[in-house]
Order: structure tokens, then C-alpha cells, then sequence
């Protein structure tokens, strides 16, 4: 995979990266790259969610689908991707555990060029997140939707993704779903 919006595993690590802008082409809508990644990790947490004492691992494994298309008459790429990842939370000390499920997809919607270097892109996504303790019960949900706006600064390279760099990032329509907190849930189940 060539570049990534977003990344997700789960809610205990999300990172944002820089989407990559590469060359316009011509007007005709056509897939330029397309795959999937595993998606694998673990991780020791100290504190997890700011708790004196209250050390969790973090295993996750998943997928991640891309696609970045040309779109428009004016060729302009478009960054697509769905995230499958189950995130398994284990209170180290007790051997309790939780399991978060995410299926969620991100696309760009509009991307303008700012004529100085710069693009400014609206994405949206959507999704389903839940919880559940080790006997299977939903203990917090967090389906929904979102949309972003982020300005990205091409460095006067816009064919060399690698070096864009994000300037801004804005939530313009936070998430539409249920929004339960993540910490009360998984912290009354791992304690």
C-alpha cells in the first residue's frame, strides 16, 4: 500500500498519517493501486486509560482493504479504505479481558487544489464499534459517522506522496452514532 489516511486498531490505538496526492490523469476513472494488508500487533499498556496500577495487553489482527482511483475530469486521486480489526484487552494482573470489534471504511469525497501548493480534501467515514466482555455481552457501542477536512502540503512535489505532510485535520460533522465511552466500558470489565 502506497499511503494511508488512516489506520485504525481499534480505539485503544488510532494514528493519522498523510494521504498521498500523485500525478492527475487523464479525465477517465481508473484504479491505480488496490490490496489488502494484515493488520497485526500487540502491546503492553501502562495505565491504560489513565488507571494508577492497571497494565493491559493489546493483541489485534485484522485487515485493511485500499484503493486509490482517479476520479473526474480533472483526474484527480481518491483514497478509499475499509478496516476489519478485533482487538483482544487483557488486564494483565487478573487475566480478565475485553474484545474490541471494528468494521469501519473511510473514503475521499472532494479534493480541491488550493493553488499554492496545497490540497484540501473532505473524507467521511463510517462504521461499527463494539465491545464485549469474555462472556460475549456488548458492554459499549460506537457505530456512526464522520467527516473530516484536511489541508495537506504537497512540499512541491506532488507526484512524491511520500514527502506531503498534513497541516490541518478538522472533524466538520462529528460522529451521528451512539458514542459510549470507551474507558468506563473497558475498565469496568478488566476491574
Amino acid at each position: 500500500m502506497r499511503s494511508s489516511r488512516r489506520f485504525t486498531a481499534a480505539a485503544v490505538a488510532c494514528a493519522t498519517a498523510t494521504v498521498g496526492l500523485v500525478p492527475t490523469f487523464p479525465a477517465q476513472a481508473a484504479v491505480l493501486e488496490s490490496g489488502t494488508e494484515d493488520i497485526s500487533f500487540t502491546e503492553t499498556v501502562n495505565k491504560f486509560c489513565d488507571v494508577n496500577g492497571l497494565r493491559v495487553l493489546v493483541e489485534g489482527d485484522g485487515t485493511l482493504t485500499y484503493r486509490l482511483e482517479t476520479k473526474g475530469d480533472d483526474g484527480e486521486v481518491f483514497y478509499a479504505e475499509r478496516v476489519d480489526v478485533d482487538v483482544r484487552l487483557t488486564n494483565v494482573r487478573t487475566g480478565s479481558y475485553v474484545i474490541s470489534h471494528e468494521r469501519s471504511s473511510f473514503r475521499d469525497v472532494t479534493i480541491t487544489d488550493n493553488g499554492d501548493g496545497t490540497h484540501t480534501i473532505i473524507y467521511f467515514g463510517t462504521g461499527n464499534a463494539y465491545i464485549s466482555d469474555s462472556s460475549g455481552t456488548v458492554i459499549g457501542r460506537n457505530p456512526g459517522q464522520l467527516r473530516f477536512e484536511v489541508v495537506i502540503d504537497l512540499n512541491g512535489t506532488p507526484e512524491d506522496f511520500e514527502d506531503d505532510e498534513v497541516i490541518s485535520e478538522e472533524v466538520i460533522l462529528g460522529s451521528t452514532g451512539r458514542n459510549d465511552d470507551f474507558c468506563t466500558a473497558v475498565v469496568a470489565a478488566l476491574t
